[in-house]
């Protein structure tokens, strides 16, 4: 029970973290009774790391993007010759298993990678808002600061608008419904691992997102 307790308080303190940064109220979400996977220890034992084929799902889409420093983009700038692991994200988000389960899991594996030497300068890790409104580029530099280990190379982007965003949501399959009244999204959480050809290799839901997991489909793609 201790260590769900603990889980939980690290889960909120996640939360937590969201609204001051863009000066917006966050809106209300009832708590979950159960925290995704990805918050507790991995409970099986993954087959080793290329003992198991990932097929190309697709192509991974390009798009528009601003950096955090406002500066102009685009997202196949941003893959290619590496792996990326790209997640879909909105800084005020108070959905424990949302948008800060995929933030929390990216930081587990930027956590595993600074422990693997071998492996430094082969991956990037991509947050991108869904809020353009809100997640302005020096909000997004703010909040990635939280979360971003120095000289880690994990880029936190946002777009111009809705309508330099759209294109992208849809090529990825990323629907978002917006409350005009209190400004909340609802969106699925998908968070999409893309090889060194831009090819969309694995794509992981709440139940299946987990830094192990994903650190073991890295390591495979690797070894390709």
């Amino acid at each position: 029970m201790r260590g769900k307790a603990v889980l939980l308080a690290a889960a909120l303190a996640l939360v937590a973290a969201a609204p001051s940064l863009s000066g917006q109220a966050t809106h209300a979400h009832p708590k979950p009774e159960v925290l995704a996977p990805g918050y507790g220890p991995l409970e099986f034992e993954p087959p080793l790391p290329g003992s198991y084929a990932l097929p190309p799902l697709g192509r991974a889409a390009d798009g528009d993007l601003l950096d955090g420093r406002g500066r102009a983009t685009q997202l196949h700038q941003l893959l290619g010759g590496r792996i990326a692991v790209l997640s879909f994200i909105y800084t005020t988000c108070s959905d424990i298993n949302g948008c800060p389960l995929a933030t929390h899991v990216l930081r587990g594996v930027q956590d595993r990678l600074l422990d693997a030497p071998s492996l430094h300068g082969q991956v990037r890790l991509i947050s991108l808002s869904f809020d353009p409104e809100r997640d302005t580029p020096s909000v997004l530099a703010r909040y990635g600061g939280y979360f971003k280990a120095p000289g880690f190379d994990w880029r936190f982007l946002t777009t111009r608008s809705q309508a330099e965003l759209a294109p992208v949501l849809d090529a990825y399959g990323q629907w978002v419904i917006r409350d005009p009244d209190e400004g909340a999204l609802s969106h699925l959480l998908r968070v999409y691992l893309i090889d060194r050809e831009k090819r969309i290799r694995n794509i992981y839901s709440v139940s299946f997102l987990h830094a192990d997991t994903l650190l073991n489909d890295i390591r495979t793609l690797l070894m390709e």
